[in-house]
């Protein structure tokens, strides 16, 4: 038995991603991406390494759905 917790996430969603493919998912640069999480508006990232982060894609899937469905779509 894995002693992670079930997730309703498919694998895919658990990929970690860098910033250069968080900016290229989401059309919004470096400087605006670090401004959002500032002010609790974006995913923040995880810590991978000493000088390394990445972001969870299923939250930056999430995140992108949400600003969809702001839109009425």
């Amino acid at each position: 038995m894995s002693l992670l917790p079930q997730l309703n996430s498919s694998k895919e969603n658990l990929r970690l991603l860098r910033i250069s493919d968080v900016m290229n998912l989401t059309g919004l640069p470096k400087s605006t991406i670090y401004l959002k999480i500032k002010n609790k508006q974006f995913p923040s990232q995880l810590q991978i390494g000493t000088r390394s982060v990445a972001w969870l894609e299923g939250e930056i899937q999430d995140w992108i759905l949400q600003n969809i469905n702001k839109r009425g779509c």
